[in-house]
């Protein structure tokens, strides 16, 4: 029996196949199922003259029935001078196989299958560590994922205000625009007005390529929960030591936050804190075997440096619904 033609999924294709909802229900699933995910390969490409550049590679399969398995493997390149360009700092593919055959079904956007993925992995964190009642989103970054992280944080949580931060104001007024189009309540907050609406926030999420600490642990209120996607090595940070000491920390996969999140990474090598301060990953959480936030006074940190698991589970949602059409 001949393989189906390799479909090519572009990011129009993925948008038109996603909800915000059912991902973050595929996720839970994933998380919950017999898929291996073993650690992402990181490679460091010199760039003569300019900064270094980087290659990830992230492969993951499931198990069950012939039917059921799938196979897949997304390769990504950062590349951060990109941006001075004006050109992408992200590129990427994301292969989707049969993990019967190994035949290649589809050939997706891997941006765009990351910003889904990556969003939906920390709207389901906050089902789980943002109070029931959060109603203030703080947004800091107005990258590519920014509009995604809004919009997934209110498909789980009663969102009724986002305050902007980026310290181009200029694009935050564009995101901000485009949110507000779509019917969600946005402001703009001032480059040196930071700390203020951290303060006010029931949720801070940031999203940047920080290298230093922009959340810092004083200014956070009791019951805030704070959600960390930016960084992916372990020189970069997006909240200081006294932020990961208040709260309550968990992460994506403990694998890659002990290898590759700066902001697990650097305060355990300070003894700000002990392995044991991870109170649990998304297995655990899904799994029932980590417990949540406790109360409406806790601070809560997850941490996301991103995990092949997500992106199998957002492919084969794709890849299903095309299927139904």
């Amino acid at each position: 029996m001949a393989a189906p033609p390799l479909r090519v999924i572009v990011a129009a294709d993925i948008a038109a196949a996603l909800t915000y909802p059912a991902l973050v229900e595929a996720l839970k699933d994933a998380f919950r199922g017999d898929i291996t995910v073993p650690l992402r390969h990181h490679h460091t490409v010199p760039q003569p003259g300019r900064g270094s550049a980087t290659l990830l590679l992230m492969p993951a399969w499931s198990a069950g029935e012939p039917a059921e398995r799938f196979l897949g493997c997304k390769i990504v390149t950062v590349f951060p001078d990109n941006a001075a360009a004006g050109q992408p700092s992200l590129h990427g593919s994301y292969l989707l196989m049969s993990g019967a055959t190994g035949a290649p079904l589809a050939l997706m956007d891997a941006a765009a299958l990351t910003a889904w993925r990556t969003a939906a992995a920390s709207a389901l964190a906050s089902t789980y560590l943002a109070r029931e009642d959060a109603a203030h989103l703080v947004m800091i970054g107005a990258g590519a994922l920014a509009p995604h992280l809004v919009r997934a944080h209110a498909a789980v949580r009663p969102i009724k205000r986002v305050t902007l931060w980026n310290r181009t104001r200029s694009r935050a007024i564009s995101v901000a625009f485009g949110l507000t189009v779509s019917g969600i309540d946005v402001m703009v907050a001032e480059a040196d007005d930071l700390e203020s609406a951290v303060a006010e926030a029931d949720i801070v999420c940031c999203a940047t390529l920080a290298s230093a600490p922009l959340v810092r642990g004083r200014w956070l209120r009791p019951g805030t929960h704070v959600d960390l996607v930016g960084g992916f090595t372990p020189k970069m940070r997006e909240a200081d030591d006294e932020a990961v000491r208040r709260a309550r920390i968990y992460v994506d996969t403990r694998a890659g936050a002990l290898k590759e999140a700066g902001d697990v990474v650097i305060p355990l090598r300070r003894k700000v804190i002990a392995k044991a301060d991870i109170r649990g990953d998304l297995f655990g959480l899904c799994r029932g075997t980590a417990k949540g936030r406790i109360n409406d006074k806790q601070i809560t940190l997850f941490k996301s440096v991103g995990a092949a698991i997500e992106d199998l589970a957002a492919a084969i949602l794709v890849w299903r619904a095309g299927d139904r059409n």
